[in-house]
């Protein structure tokens, strides 16, 4: 079918009248172009009922209407509207009648058409949004018309949407079969004779392989035409080596002269898979590891609306920095996440729900799973399918029932069915054990209080379990009442997904010789240990941290703290993120990245990170996401002379601190490190130089210096190149506060604001502060480490962007449009 984006001309307002025998629009209805995130809009809120879940936003009702002309054409044509994703409740009415409803949020819907326009007159599109009933969300979800939105037309006789589908039956070096699946609709009353033609082409346009076939579609029949394509010399997909080739599909009437009667186009990837326990996963033939991050769906200071350029530079900073596996966490990807993935390399678990019938936040879709999850599931897998990069699907996250007789039950429905639709691909359910026990947590909670008490490691009295979760969780995962709820919870799927459960690793693979592993939620502190338990063990396929990018919502949870209620689980207001990204949600990376990245073994350069000494000696309140409340900061005013420990990420087996040129020592480096290496010292302004040795030999150094006293405001625009034959839409600019040589000034968080000359929609103004002061659209913000971030839509004119902080320096950057 003919796809356009329908994002444009849209009236939006907050609804507060449900029964209205007049749907009219009312002043207040005000202009907008989606994506459009409509609880970004409205500052945080203390007294928020969604609470710290959604980063103290609620959402609310709220309406878009659209008009559309039904051309005389229309008759004989098939029109609907696809919509990519809307949270959550949306009910569809085309001229006052309910076309098409989706309560999920996640999901790509459709709205046929035909039956409610009005040919040759404007008909009213409104979309109702039903984001009210709270809490509806553990994280920060957003609402509204989130994603694109699109016009579909084509003929009575078409191709269904998403019905092009490209399965690689076989492949290596020298040929690949190409299963092509085309799904054909005849919407007239007569038969129609088609022709379909599928040629394949090449990154460069190349044509590589074709097949034409006959078929007879009777009338009001639908029916699959497969086609069977041999592609000699085929590049292969892979993280490594994203190669893409195009689909192009065509329908004709098998006439003399043949009339094209619809069409459809997309890229995708040639490549197979594989897992068994013995070889780990495999990628056409060959063992990967998978390096994943999680990530929630929120674009930082945009909210949750879902631009194309957003997502494409979060999955490109995110495979710099090492990563080459993502989770989207915890519901369908979207689909411009997965074009970023596809092309620029990245393996991708894609997720279905995080509650299936018990809920775990009041309204949330646990009160529609029974009766729209496989509609859910097939909307999943049927976007997906075409996308190389997803390579697994997650049945459901940290689901409390999935150990129990019905739960095991749904979770192999889950999986067949997603097999049924697709049988390319690995399924699994990421299991956090310890919410599986259900009812079986107070006796192992007292079994493993008595067998730590008996080997004197704990105090025979402690009975909380959250105290017990925080020192013990190895003793704890590893119960025989977890072990038989994960019996049934993995039965239904073809590979274990554990979250938080390390322990088990190598027991597991003793005691289950056929059960593939992957980490699919793990803390980041703990990398070092994960990976080399991955790297040693072929049943264990990789590692997915909680988060690679920091988020809105389930604020805290990742801020470090020194008094209760400024940090971690009891976080409170203006406390907004969560905060264990290794990126923060400007897209800087924060040292939780770089010791990874020394982990990985991607990098030979030391990095410094120094902790807080403002705090040396106190306690750190903290949660298991936590490494510490180190920065990459050698600006400590006022610390002179007093104690500070400094931590270095290195490689090779022995690291040197060095300050202002005289060396602290020389320690232990590498894996006998765990990669992270502490120097206790004292501050002194100047420069920190980080050498790293492997065997006497010097393999990488770097190095902290502190600012000087001047100041200027750098402001700069981010350059970075988009999705191939996309139009960039947005442009990324940085903020940072620096000395008169370009050290960033990493302790100035002072209030800036922005002024705009010309004519430019500025989308988001911000820091990667986890408790901003400001909201993303006040044209106001503080600094956060020295920085801050300015996007905007790409401008029709060119515009200036001036900042201006409140000691009265100034920055100003010239956009081009």
């Amino acid at each position: 079918m003919l796809e356009q984006k329908w994002n444009k001309n849209w009236k939006f307002w907050e609804d507060k009248d449900s029964f209205a025998l007049v749907c009219n629009i009312p002043e207040i209805a005000r202009d907008i172009t989606l994506p459009h995130d409509a609880m970004i809009e409205k500052p945080a809120n203390p007294d928020s009922l969604n609470g710290g879940n959604t980063g103290f936003r609620d959402g609310e009702v709220y309406t878009y209407v659209k008009m559309l002309h039904a051309p005389e054409e229309y008759r004989e044509k098939t029109v609907m509207l696809k919509f990519e994703g809307v949270y959550m409740n949306a009910f569809v009415y085309v001229n006052g009648q309910l076309a098409a409803k989706s309560p999920f949020g996640y999901t790509t819907f459709y709205a046929p058409l035909n039956d409610f326009l009005k040919i040759g007159e404007e008909n009213e599109i409104r979309v109702q949004v039903r984001a009210g009933a709270m809490t509806n969300s553990r994280w920060y979800s957003g609402a509204g018309i989130y994603r694109d939105v699109y016009l579909l037309e084509s003929g009575l006789t078409h191709i269904v949407p998403e019905g092009v589908q490209i399965k690689t039956e076989n492949a290596d070096e020298n040929y690949a079969t190409l299963k092509t699946s085309v799904e054909l609709e005849n919407k007239t009353a007569v038969p129609q004779n088609l022709v379909v033609e599928t040629v394949i082409r090449d990154s460069e346009g190349k044509e590589t392989g074709k097949e034409v076939t006959h078929a007879t579609l009777f009338g009001s029949e639908s029916r699959t035409v497969k086609q069977r394509i041999l592609v000699e010399n085929p590049d292969l997909w892979s993280a490594e080596s994203p190669s893409l080739y195009t689909y192009e599909t065509k329908v004709y009437e098998d006439i003399e002269e043949k009339k094209l009667l619809d069409e459809a186009k997309d890229t995708f990837g040639i490549r197979t898979l594989s897992v068994d326990a013995k070889r780990g996963f495999r990628v056409n033939g060959k063992t990967v590891n998978l390096r994943g991050g999680c990530i929630h769906h929120d674009s930082g200071l945009l909210g949750a609306a879902t631009y194309e350029d957003a997502q494409y530079r979060q999955i490109l900073k995110m495979k710099e920095a090492g990563f080459n596996a993502i989770r989207m966490s915890h519901h369908p990807m979207a689909p411009a996440m997965l074009r970023a993935c596809d092309e620029i390399g990245m393996y991708v678990m894609d997720e279905t729900f995080d509650m299936w019938n018990r809920l775990k936040s009041n309204y949330d879709y646990g009160l529609y799973f029974q009766e729209w999850w496989e509609k859910d599931v097939t909307a999943m897998v049927r976007k997906d399918y075409n996308h190389p990069a997803v390579i697994l699907y997650s049945v459901g996250n940290e689901i409390p029932e999935i150990g129990t007789d019905k739960g095991a039950q749904t979770c192999q429905q889950l999986s067949d069915k997603i097999h049924e639709l697709d049988d390319t691909r690995f399924t699994l359910a990421s299991i956090n054990g310890v919410f599986a026990a259900g009812d079986q947590v107070d006796q192992i909670v007292a079994d493993v209080v008595a067998d730590l008490s008996a080997e004197g490691k704990i105090d025979g009295n402690v009975n909380d379990f959250m105290t017990l979760m925080d020192g013990h969780l190895d003793e704890i995962v590893v119960h025989h009442a977890i072990s038989e709820r994960l019996e049934k919870a993995c039965a239904g799927v073809d590979i274990a997904g554990y979250n938080y459960m390390t322990a088990r690793y190598e027991r597991d693979g003793e005691n289950y010789p056929n059960r593939v592993i992957v980490g699919s939620e793990t803390y980041p502190p703990e990398i070092a240990r994960n990976w080399e338990l991955v790297e040693k063990l072929p049943h264990v396929i990789g590692d997915f941290t909680w988060t690679g990018w920091d988020y809105i919502g389930e604020a805290g949870v990742g801020i470090p703290a020194y008094k209760w209620g400024e940090g971690g689980f009891g976080a409170g207001f203006p406390a907004q993120l969560a905060y264990p990204g290794d990126f923060d949600i400007t897209g800087f990376r924060r040292p939780a990245s770089y010791y990874r990245e020394a982990v990985f073994g991607l990098s030979k350069i030391p990095y410094i990170a120094v902790q807080n000494p403002t705090h040396y000696g106190e306690h750190l309140i903290k949660t298991p996401w936590v490494i510490s409340d180190s920065t990459a900061s050698w600006n400590w005013e006022g610390m002179e002379g007093k104690p500070a420990i400094v931590e270095v990420y290195a490689q090779g087996d022995e690291v040197e601190l060095l300050l202002n040129g005289v060396s602290l020592g020389k320690k232990a480096a590498g894996k006998e490190a765990g990669f992270r290496t502490l120097f206790e010292t004292t501050y002194e302004p100047g420069t920190l130089t980080a050498v790293s040795y492997e065997k006497g030999q010097e393999i990488g150094r770097n190095e902290l210096k502190t600012a000087g006293t001047e100041r200027t405001l750098v402001v700069e625009q981010e350059e970075y190149a988009g999705l191939k034959g996309s139009n960039q839409e947005l442009i990324y600019v940085q903020v940072e506060m620096c000395d008169q040589n370009g050290v960033l000034v990493t302790d100035d968080n002072q209030k800036i604001t922005l002024a705009v000359e010309g004519e430019a929609e500025v989308l988001g103004f911000g820091s990667g502060n986890p408790k901003p002061n400001y909201n993303f659209n006040e044209g106001v913000t503080e600094l956060f480490g020295g920085r801050a971030q300015i996007i905007l839509k790409k401008p029709s004119e060119t515009v200036t962007l001036t900042v201006k902080a409140e000691d009265g320096t100034k920055g100003a950057i010239t956009i081009n449009k």
